[in-house]
């Protein structure tokens, strides 16, 4: 087993409005700020390895458009290997309008456009990149046969699989059952067991049934209080970070790039919970996806605190 990470999943453009309040259906809110920056839960997840100390390969697809090829020289500018990263001539990259409110909250609306169109072929075609890799970070911005193809080949080959299911959907065994390291919010954990995770009780019951499921372990994301770590040995809390959120857009992806970081240098999931918090962390205090990622320094530097 390699020491690399592979990402395969989405790369979007997000289109930004920090507003007062996230406009109702119906409703017009004036007086917003407008930026775009580089997004995607895949692209994310990567850029997050990368500035976090991985060597990372990137899996995707993106339009033959401005969008697309913004999007490859940021990753090439961050170190990563985009050799992989496919120019689809018959779909536009992928978009995403966001609306942030003043206190860091978020609404997402995507247009998938070239994510939609990488298949399990364009994922088997990048077979010896996964099978030297130490970890594969996927998430379910792509299609779901495309998540199974990468996942499987990672098991066979004795990668560590790193599951994100965000956006939430619900999922069968043939893909949980690859999974080492599964790392829902509350949000994707109660669709994917029916169990409100409402406190710690909650949070240990539905990763008992996650568990049941066939992964190997299940670290819940907790926003601000941290993650919920369950494996075969313990159940606890890993804390979070306090800090002053502005948008919290992308946290999530950058906690689990950081996270796969240290757990290919060999951490304990424990261990690279908290690795992986305290970049998270740092994510929420800037605006913007990728441009939130914070460097391996400013990361060391929040655990040393």
């Amino acid at each position: 087993m390699g020491s690399g990470i592979v990402v395969v999943g989405s790369s979007n453009t997000d289109m930004i409005i920090k507003l007062a309040r996230i406009p109702k259906p119906g409703e017009t809110v004036i007086g917003g700020e407008f930026s775009t920056a580089a997004g995607g839960k895949g692209a994310n997840q990567a850029v997050a390895a990368a500035r976090a100390g991985g060597r990372v390969t990137f899996i995707a697809r993106v339009g033959d458009d401005v969008f697309g090829r913004q999007a490859v020289e940021g990753f090439v500018a961050d170190g990563i290997d985009a050799s992989h990263v496919l120019e689809d001539t018959g779909s536009p990259s992928g978009i995403a309008l966001i609306f942030v409110d003043e206190h860091g909250q978020n609404s997402i609306a995507v247009a998938s456009g070239a994510n939609a169109r990488l298949t399990p072929k364009d994922v088997l075609s990048t077979h010896d990149s996964i099978a030297s890799a130490a970890v594969l970070v996927t998430q379910l911005e792509t299609p779901l046969d495309t998540v199974q193809a990468a996942v499987e080949l990672a098991a066979e080959q004795g990668v560590r699989v790193v599951l994100n299911p965000a956006p939430a959907q619900s999922l069968g065994q043939e893909i949980l059952k690859h999974v080492a390291v599964l790392t829902p919010n509350e949000t994707e954990a109660e669709l994917l067991t029916g169990i409100e995770v409402s406190d710690d009780a909650a949070a240990l019951a539905a990763a008992e049934e996650l568990k049941s499921l066939g992964v190997e372990a299940v670290l819940i994301t907790l926003g601000a209080r941290g993650a919920f770590l369950f494996d075969s040995d313990h159940a606890e809390l890993i804390p979070g970070f306090e800090v002053e959120v502005v948008d919290t857009t992308a946290a999530g992806d950058v906690f689990n790039g950081a996270l796969a970081v240290a757990l290919a240098e060999g951490s304990s999931l424990a261990e690279a919970a908290r690795f992986a918090n305290a970049a998270a962390a740092l994510a929420v205090t800037k605006l913007g996806a990728q441009p939130s990622a914070p460097s391996r320094e400013e990361i060391e530097a929040v655990l040393a605190r």
